[in-house]
């Protein structure tokens, strides 16, 4: 069963400080489809870039371009965001949700840009596209048993 807080707390900093893997699910507030077609609610994994806790309740990361741009669109639109973060050591099992409406910002006009700049992704061969803000509203931690043990490897990269 989930536990809910306010804000984050320092168990979960601790696992999205850690993890070298999160994912953005956003979805459309009135649950329409993209003009092109994507769907109402979209889940993307972010890899290569940290999560950065700005505070306990606003957390940030560098977007990359490479494939669609539903959480910019949902965001524009006043839709939710989820981030989960999930440990997939053996012997931390646990599955933290950020829960909370996203901005995007062009990296140009981002006062945090030179923040989440310093930890750019070395082995993503795509431009940076944007900076995603997230005003968390609620966090939730879960067991995670339901995950797999598994191994990072290293990050995937684009030649």
């Amino acid at each position: 069963m989930a536990i809910f807080h306010v804000s984050i707390t320092d168990e979960q900093a601790a696992l999205i400080e850690n993890s070298p893997l999160f994912f953005v699910a956003s979805a459309d507030p009135e649950l329409r489809s993209g003009a092109d077609g994507v769907g109402p609610v979209n889940v993307s994994p972010r890899g290569g870039v940290p999560l950065h806790i700005l505070d306990r309740n606003r957390v940030a990361f560098l977007d990359y371009a490479g494939s669609g741009n539903e959480t910019a669109r949902h965001s524009e639109a006043g839709g939710p965001v989820t981030i989960m973060v999930c440990s997939f050591e053996e012997e931390n099992a646990a599955i933290v949700r950020l829960y909370g409406k996203a901005r995007v910002t062009p990296v140009e006009n981002s006062p945090i840009a030179d923040l989440l700049l310093q930890s750019e992704a070395t082995d993503i061969n795509l431009p940076t596209r944007q900076i995603v803000e997230v005003d968390v509203e609620r966090t939730a931690t879960s067991c995670g048993f339901g995950v797999p043990v598994m191994s990072f490897v290293r990050d995937r990269g684009r030649s």
